[in-house]
């Protein structure tokens, strides 16, 4: 490749070689220096990913559950095994192809062209939005003549989750840290975000529970209902969307200057030509 994020590069092996040899680059990952100069960003990365695992996981696992309670698919009671499935199938179905998949490939077009930060930033706060327009007027979306914007806003969820975090929590922990410990921070940052994948996964399907016993799974203690549940998520966007402020943005950056690897050459570089002006 002649490009890397619409950079040209170049074969620059003493310069890899100087970098690999500098005693300021040889800190490691729990040292003081880590954490002053990519402390923040690895917080970032792992926060974000984290929050957007809790909610995009809840939303995808439980679909059916959803759209059961607003009465676009039959209780399981009321149809045969084969027909529930292809009920759940057809809803799915309609949800990733309107939404899903179309986000991905609005990222894959857009993402050096605004940037990785924007695009997280955008997506956070349009899954803030939508979620909140779903989730405090329920009981108003779960009347059928109102199911088909119910739908229409839930399948947006699904959009800017794509394209937005769910799209760049994967690409930014890549890019933005020194490529000695690049791995390993974005296995920290997956992990956080498999973490967000079990709260997610375990804790909605609790907490979604309603109160009134007739409207409860069974074998299931009490929850917050699916409303709440709706809006808790929605909080768990927003500070995704705060948390993103940590990230730094690697748009048109070669993978050293993103990781910020060459601050201290610069800073060296600065002070000489100063040093040089000055002797003038």
């Amino acid at each position: 490749m002649s490009k890397v994020l619409q950079t040209d590069i170049g074969a620059d092996e003493d310069r890899l070689a100087d970098i690999v040899k500098d005693k300021k680059q040889q800190f490691g990952l729990f040292s003081k220096e880590f954490a002053r100069i990519y402390g923040l960003r690895l917080i970032g990365t792992t926060t974000t990913w984290f929050l957007l695992d809790i909610a995009f996981y809840s939303q995808n696992l439980f679909q059916k559950d959803i759209f059961t309670s607003i009465g676009w698919i039959p209780n399981a009671s009321k149809m045969s095994a084969v027909r529930e499935v292809y009920k759940v199938a057809r809803a799915q179905t309609l949800i990733a192809l309107c939404g899903t998949v179309p986000g991905y490939w609005f990222t894959v077009a857009l993402i050096d062209v605004i940037g990785r930060w924007i695009i997280q930033l955008m997506g956070f706060l349009m899954m803030t939005i939508f979620m909140f327009a779903i989730a405090f007027p329920y009981s108003y979306w779960s009347q059928r003549e109102h199911r088909i914007g119910f739908i229409v806003m839930y399948g947006l969820t699904f959009f800017f989750a794509n394209f937005g975090p769910n799209a760049t929590t994967f690409v930014v922990p890549a890019e933005v840290f020194p490529a000695r410990l690049r791995s390993t921070c974005h296995g920290i940052s997956a992990a956080a975000g498999k973490a967000g994948a079990i709260v997610g996964a375990f804790g909605f399907v609790y907490a979604s529970q309603e109160k009134d016993p007739a409207k409860r799974d069974a074998g299931y203690p009490a929850g917050i209902g699916k409303k709440n549940s709706l809006i808790v998520l929605g909080v768990i966007n927003f500070i995704g969307m705060l948390f993103t402020f940590l990230v730094p943005e690697a748009k048109g950056l070669s993978l050293e200057e993103a990781a910020n690897e060459n601050q201290e050459e610069e800073e060296t570089n600065v002070v000489g030509n100063s040093a040089n002006v000055s002797s003038v």
